[in-house]
């Protein structure tokens, strides 16, 4: 049975990005697990995967656009560290805040005097991907 459109896949996947770091690797644990089709995974790699049958495999590569999407510079603000949690007012210190569309997540970039700058980009916004995955199962 070949993956499309409604299938639940099951897959194993290693992500690397340019530079050759491996971010993300489920190969060895649990599969990963979605409905195709459901937007549950990066719309790139969706795409690659209809049509794909069980054991097979395949390098995947997928630009910004099509996984996390480009860097955003209104993502990225600059707050007073007084709003901040004493023990988060350091550069690479994860916060989150709540928006009407709920939490939000970012990282502490930059100190500026007594300003902090949050970066709430996914940390993968604007890098290509690659993957190596594998169809384990298709239903």
């Amino acid at each position: 049975m070949n993956a499309a459109v409604g299938s639940q896949v099951s897959i194993e996947y290693t992500l690397t990005l340019d530079n050759g770091e491996v971010v993300d690797s489920n190969v060895g644990g649990q599969p990963l697990v979605f409905v195709l089709g459901q937007q549950q995974i990066i719309p790139g790699l969706e795409k690659a995967l209809e049509g794909m049958s069980v054991g097979e495999s395949k390098r995947v590569t997928v630009n910004a656009e099509e996984g996390y999407g480009p860097v955003l510079q209104e993502a990225i603000i600059e707050v007073p560290t007084s709003q901040l949690p004493e023990d988060a007012r350091e550069v690479g210190t994860h916060v989150q805040g709540q928006t009407p569309q709920g939490t939000v997540r970012g990282q502490i970039i930059e100190l500026r005097g007594d300003n902090a700058v949050i970066d709430f980009n996914h940390p993968l916004a604007g890098k290509t991907l690659t993957f190596q995955v594998k169809v384990l199962d298709v239903q």
